[in-house]
C-alpha cells in the first residue's frame, strides 16, 4: 500500500473516530476544548500588538478624527495576529501529531480523531437548541431568552416568544456550516490539521471580526480570512441541506393558510437561489435561506446589537410564525445535512484510494 492509499485509509479512520466523539461525547463543559486554547491565544496576541503597535481600544466618538495612521497600524497588528495564533495552532497540533506518531501510528489516529471530534459542534448545537426549544414549551419566557443569549451575539431583552425561536432557528441554521460541514469539509481534505486551522481562522472571527469601535479595523483580516475559508463550505453545504428535505420523514404545517409538508426541497432551493446573498456576510444567507424556504419561515430582518438596531433584509416568504418545535426541524436539518456531507467525503476519499492503487485497506 502506497502513501497516498495509507493517507487515504487514515484519513477514514479519523473521521469515524471523530464521528463517534461528536456524537457519544459532544461538548461538556467540564471538558477542556481546543478552541478554548485558540481564544486564549487570540487574546494574549491582541494585547500584546495592541501594546506594540500603540492601538489601544478605543469607544466610539463620533465626530472625532483618530491621529493619522492609527487605522493603518491596527489593521497590519490585526494581520499579524491572524499569522501568529495560525502558526502557534497548527504548529502545536503538528507537534502533538509526530509525537504521538513517534509512540505508535495508532495513538496518532486516535489523537488526530479525539481532535477532530472536538472541534466539530453537532451534538452541543443539537443541545442549545433544545435547550431554547424546551423552556419554551413549558411558557419559560425569561428562561428561553437566559438560554439563547448565550448561543447569538445580539441583543436578547427585546425578544419574545417568537423572536426567541427565531433566533435559535437562524443560529442553528448559519451553525450547521460554520460549526459542522465546514471544518468537516477541511477535516476530509487535510485532517486534523485542516480543522484546526479552519476552528482558529473561525474563532477569531467570533471574537474580533465586529463592525464597531474595538475591531472594525484590527479584526478585518480575520473577517476576510473567515469569508474565504467559509465560501465553498458554505454553497456546499446549502446545496446538501436541500438533498437533506428529500429524505424522508416531514411533518404537516399550516403556511399561508394551506397545509405544506415541511421540509420542503423545492421552497427551499428557490428561496436559496433568490436570498442566498440577502446578508452583510457573504456566506451566512447560503444556510439560513435553504432552512427559511425548507420550512416555509421568515429569518433575519432588523436586529439589536450592543445596543445598536442594525437593518437586514428579511429571507423567505414566511406564511406561518417561528414557534418552538421549529427548532425541532432546523436541528433535524442540520443533521441531515451533516450525515450527507460525511457520506460524500468518504465515499470521495474512497474513491482517491482505489484512483491510486489497484487494493484499498
Amino acid at each position: 500500500m502506497d502513501f497516498l492509499q495509507q493517507s487515504v485509509q487514515n484519513r477514514i479512520i479519523v473521521l469515524f473516530i471523530a464521528a463517534a466523539v461528536d456524537l457519544l461525547i459532544g461538548d461538556p463543559h467540564w471538558l477542556w476544548h481546543p478552541v478554548q486554547g485558540v481564544g486564549t491565544l487570540i487574546s494574549f496576541f491582541e494585547k500584546i500588538l495592541r501594546r506594540i503597535f500603540a492601538v489601544p481600544p478605543r469607544p466610539e466618538q463620533p465626530g472625532k478624527e483618530e491621529e493619522p495612521g492609527f487605522h493603518t497600524r491596527e489593521r497590519i497588528a490585526g494581520v499579524i495576529m491572524v499569522l501568529l495564533v495560525l502558526e502557534v495552532s497548527t504548529g502545536l497540533i503538528l507537534f502533538l501529531l509526530a509525537v504521538c506518531g513517534w509512540i505508535h501510528p495508532w495513538l496518532r489516529l486516535l489523537f488526530e480523531g479525539v481532535l477532530c471530534g472536538r472541534l466539530l459542534a453537532l451534538h452541543s448545537l443539537g443541545e442549545a437548541g433544545y435547550s431554547v426549544r424546551d423552556p419554551l414549551l413549558r411558557g419559560d419566557i425569561e428562561g428561553a431568552r437566559r438560554a439563547v443569549s448565550m448561543i447569538v451575539g445580539r441583543d436578547t431583552e427585546r425578544l419574545n416568544e417568537e423572536g426567541i425561536a427565531k433566533a435559535a432557528v437562524e443560529t442553528v441554521a448559519e451553525n450547521t456550516s460554520d460549526g459542522v460541514t465546514a471544518p468537516l469539509f477541511y477535516m476530509i481534505l487535510f485532517g486534523g490539521i485542516g480543522g484546526i486551522f479552519y476552528k482558529a481562522v473561525n474563532t477569531m472571527d467570533s471574537m474580533t471580526g465586529y463592525k464597531n469601535a474595538r475591531y472594525r479595523y484590527f479584526g478585518t483580516a480575520a473577517a476576510r480570512l473567515d469569508d474565504v475559508m467559509n465560501f465553498i463550505p458554505a454553497r456546499l453545504t446549502a446545496l446538501f441541506m436541500i438533498l437533506a428535505c428529500y429524505l424522508p420523514g416531514k411533518a404537516s404545517v399550516t403556511a399561508a393558510g394551506k397545509a405544506v409538508r415541511i421540509p420542503d426541497g423545492a421552497a427551499a432551493y428557490r428561496i436559496w437561489r433568490r436570498d442566498r446573498l440577502k446578508s452583510p456576510s457573504p456566506n451566512s444567507a447560503q444556510t439560513e435561506s435553504v432552512c427559511a424556504g425548507a420550512l416555509h419561515l421568515r429569518l433575519l430582518g432588523d436586529t439589536w446589537y450592543f445596543g445598536e438596531l442594525h437593518h437586514k433584509a428579511e429571507i423567505g416568504d414566511g406564511g406561518r410564525s417561528v414557534e418552538p418545535e421549529d427548532i425541532t426541524r432546523s436541528v433535524r436539518l442540520m443533521n441531515r445535512t451533516a450525515m450527507l456531507m460525511f457520506a460524500a467525503g468518504i465515499l470521495l476519499l474512497i474513491l482517491a484510494g482505489l484512483t491510486h492503487g489497484s487494493r484499498f485497506l
